[in-house]
């Protein structure tokens, strides 16, 4: 197939990834390539996920308009809104279009010109998003979420026949197992308060376990005024390291620390953890539940007390029981092989009927002019 993958540019689709839907688009390439596959990726030019990259922006946005600064604003809106609307028309002439790109342009388009895409939301709902989900739903422009109470937060009712469960998978090759560990704990992930490394810093201490931080800075002010503050005495920041770098030393710990404290709709760091052999001590909420199962305890949001006592349950579970849960259910080959399965549908599905929307669809221009604002 020639498939397109539309990523979203706040950051760059390379290594070392900045989040999950980085990580999660780049693999998708690569994969989807091994696979025999024509793959073109649309994202920031400073990309690189070892297929065609066709550049929607020079660079990736966060350089220059920081979203914490520019969400929402009429500058970042207008920046995405050209970058997106001067490719609609290219992604007719793939057979099926992968959407990571979390704009409103795209999967309108589809609906509209009868375009084979796949949709997959990555995050909580937002209305500008919602919305367009809500409108732009046909046989052959179908939504994934990552886990079933990620496709909960979505519809809370019956789910849509062009609603889908396709899990994020990994490559267990990339993040060796190994059969025990040294007795210290790793948390992975951005430094913002939603990942909440400050309360797994807190727990760590009562468990009396060491404790090693790796990840991008998000949150400056956050880092500086919350975390820093609490570094020393067995707990250090490691940075942010690619993902061989990363799976090295993540291997050597003995659990994780999975503190999220909004719903998480996946928890990739938890996968690859796992696929190392590390049990989790995680909060309960999102999909952790879900992705972790019997490989780690759970403790409630913001408990940190819970989350020591989590700890030690969790490094008590053999490490054999993560490394085959990923592999039973959190595998590369299984997502993709689910993708492949929907893009073969939404490419048979572009002459059924349309279905009838009952949501207030906010309109595409006509079709000589897809450069619009909302």
């Amino acid at each position: 197939m020639r498939i397109a993958v539309v990523a979203h540019p706040r950051h760059p689709i390379a290594e070392p990834f900045m989040g999950g839907l980085e990580a999660h688009t780049a693999h998708l390439c690569r994969a989807l390539a091994r696979r025999g596959h024509d793959v073109t990726l649309y994202a920031s030019g400073d990309s690189d996920a070892g297929v065609r990259l066709r550049p929607i922006l020079p660079e990736h946005y966060e350089r220059q308009y920081p979203w914490h600064a520019f969400r929402e604003s009429e500058t970042l809106t207008g920046l995405l809104d050209d970058a997106y609307g001067e490719i609609l028309d290219e992604l007719g002439g793939f057979d099926v279009v992968h959407n990571n790109s979390l704009h409103r342009y795209v999967p309108r388009y589809a609906r509209r010109d009868r375009v084979p895409m796949v949709t997959s939301l990555h995050v909580p709902p937002f209305d500008v998003l919602e919305r367009t989900v809500a409108s732009s739903g046909a046989p052959w422009s179908r939504f994934t979420c990552c886990s079933e109470a990620h496709a909960a937060s979505w519809w809370s009712g019956a789910r849509p026949s062009h609603a889908h469960v396709v899990h994020n998978g990994i490559d267990p090759s990339l993040w060796e197992f190994k059969e025990s560990g040294d007795g210290s704990a790793v948390w992975i992930g951005r430094m913002s308060r939603t990942k909440a490394p400050h309360l797994a810093i807190a727990a760590a201490r009562r468990a009396g376990i060491p404790l090693r931080l790796f990840g991008t800075m998000d949150d400056y002010a956050y880092f500086r005024d919350e975390v820093r503050p609490l570094l020393g005495d067995g707990v250090t920041h490691e940075g942010h390291l690619t993902g061989k770098a990363l799976a090295e030393e993540v291997r050597h710990s003995s659990v994780l620390l999975f503190t999220p404290t909004w719903d998480e709709p996946f928890g990739l760091v938890a996968a690859e953890a796992m696929a190392c052999g590390l049990p989790v001590a995680a909060f309960d909420i999102g999909a952790a539940r879900e992705v972790i199962g019997e490989a780690g305890a759970l403790a409630p949001v913001g408990d940190v007390s819970a989350l020591a006592r989590a700890i030690c349950d969790a490094v008590e579970i053999p490490r054999s029981v993560p490394r085959a849960r990923v592999e039973r259910l959190f595998t590369q080959d299984r997502m993709v092989a689910g993708y492949e399965a929907l893009y073969r549908e939404v490419m048979r599905s572009v002459s059924r009927p349309a279905p009838t929307v009952h949501f207030r669809p906010i309109e595409l221009p006509p079709q000589e002019d897809v450069k619009i604002a909302v």
